[in-house]
């Protein structure tokens, strides 16, 4: 038996490190950047206005001028105008360059105007450099804007564009197989008899993944005959990237995948993890070197399985940078496992104080599926005699 914080730990350790392609910014998005980004320039690049109004040269008006002739408009997207005598001042709207000859900015709401003269009101509060973004405050040329492992969203998108990159270098998405085994598994839309049962721990594995953009997945549905899977597993396992199977763990007579797994010159890394749901989980290499998730049948075991082993280990191997647990309390109280650590499934809200709390919302069995509809995700609880009592900080995963 391995301990869950092990199981992690050894899973992490065996995962390869996926390949990284070049992509257009369009199909980059929530994908793991693979290189350090520098700017491409000082940000901004010029002395922005920030404020629409004129601008003057704030040693005039702290002197006591209050009443400057606007010499021109400046235009966004054009070069700088120059102001060339003390009185001037220019007509600027927030984004454009700041015109030469000038270093503040009054606002429009300060000043009146009557035709080339715009008088600034008595009671105008003026600071020097007022309403100005300086040249390279934000980020110099050349300095780190974004390093590899960082998750590209919307800031990241418009990062890189800022930087000048059409395309940047992301991790590929590894191809995975999701595979279940079960004679009496029956997809939906497909005629169904009494003893058989629908086929469910596939499309959640897929939606996992397709959720969190962790791979792409071909779906295979094999029957509980150890030739058939061999023959099916060495093929996908030779095709993609990553296996990940569902059912045909445990210790039944038809539990024919860890000997197949096996007979296949896979390595086993652990098999049975200290938890509750999804104790016979099993974790190996192939012998071509892919990761191999072997998941308990039972689909809230196998949910819990995908969200605390497959979606970390996918993204270490993707370079994805570690983050921080992170921390909820507990609701209401739970009863603790004596010998197993316990997950819980949650919904989750906030106190009056802004603190995340976690409803448990305990599954009737492992096959309760339906019980997790709307619920977060879960929490982790170490092996405990007793309970658990409300406000109990625990870590929190999101399916």
């Amino acid at each position: 038996m391995t301990e869950v914080a092990e199981a992690e730990l050894l899973i992490l350790a065996h995962m390869p490190r996926f390949a990284a392609r070049e992509e257009p910014l369009a199909a980059c998005v929530d994908r793991v950047l693979a290189e350090d980004v520098a700017a491409e320039r000082d940000q901004p690049p010029f002395d922005r206005v920030t404020m629409d109004g004129i601008a003057v040269m704030f040693r005039e008006w702290q002197q006591g001028r209050r009443t400057f002739t606007v010499v021109g408009t400046q235009p966004a997207g054009a070069p700088p105008l120059l102001v060339s005598a003390p009185d001037q001042c220019v007509e600027v709207m927030t984004g454009t360059v700041l015109p030469i000859g000038t270093d503040t900015v009054i606002p429009v709401e300060r000043i009146t105007r009557t035709g080339a003269a715009a008088g600034i009101a008595a009671d105008a509060t003026v600071k020097a450099n007022q309403f100005v973004h300086r040249r390279a405050s934000d980020r110099t040329a050349g300095s780190l804007v974004l390093r590899a492992g960082t998750r590209l969203g919307p800031p990241e998108i418009a990062v890189l564009a800022g930087a000048g990159r059409a395309s940047v270098r992301v991790t590929e998405l590894p191809r995975v197989a999701v595979i279940s085994t079960g004679d009496e598994l029956v997809d939906a839309g497909k005629p169904i008899a009494a003893h058989q049962i629908r086929s469910t721990n596939d499309r959640a594995i897929e939606a996992s993944l397709a959720r969190h953009r962790l791979g792409v997945v071909t779906r295979a549905r094999l029957r509980d005959d150890a030739n058939a899977l061999a023959v099916a597993i060495d093929r996908l396992d030779t095709e993609l990237d990553a296996l990940v199977l569902s059912g045909g763990v445990s210790m039944g007579q038809f539990d024919f995948v860890p000997s197949v797994l096996e007979e296949l010159g896979a390595r086993l890394v652990l098999h049975r993890i200290e938890q509750r749901p999804g104790r016979p989980m099993w974790f190996g290499v192939s012998a071509r070197g892919k990761p191999i998730f072997a998941l308990p049948g039972n689909p809230v075991s196998t949910l819990v399985c995908v969200t605390r082993y497959l979606l970390p280990a996918l993204r270490t191997a993707m370079g994805f940078a570690p983050t921080s647990p992170e921390l909820v309390e507990l609701a209401a109280p739970v009863d603790g496992s004596p010998t197993l650590t316990y997950f819980v499934p949650v919904t989750l809200s906030s106190s009056d104080r802004g603190t995340v709390l976690a409803q448990p919302h305990l599954t009737n069995t492992s096959g309760d599926f339906v019980a997790l509809a709307g619920t977060d995700g879960f929490v982790e609880l170490a092996a405990k005699r007793g309970t658990y009592p409300a406000g109990t900080v625990a870590r929190l995963f999101r399916w």
